[in-house]
């Protein structure tokens, strides 16, 4: 699904214009970026969390040469669904 998708649903269902569906669907991911950027976590009730976390630093290795290689630390993200949402994607 992408964000054209997203504002084709909200089209349809409430009729608003689609300037203005695109409008509202960027802020919200904007404000959602920007959180993530300031390396807040974000929670949608019913839909599941978006986490900033911290990787430590680690010994990796090249599955090609088997040499081994340091990972340095690093900031990731991750989703981590909502109970309700994780229910309804079993239920199918």
């Amino acid at each position: 699904m992408t964000k054209a998708d997203i504002v084709d649903i909200i089209y349809e269902t409430l009729g608003i214009s689609k300037k203005d569906i695109y409008k509202v669907v960027d802020s919200v991911f904007n404000k959602i970026k920007d959180e993530i950027l300031s390396k807040n976590n974000v929670k949608i009730s019913g839909f599941g969390s978006f986490e900033v976390k911290t990787r430590g630093r680690r010994i990796g290795r090249n599955p090609k040469t088997g040499e081994e290689k340091v990972i340095e630390a690093r900031t990731v993200v991750s989703f981590k669904p909502s109970r309700l949402l994780k229910e309804e994607v079993n239920a199918k």
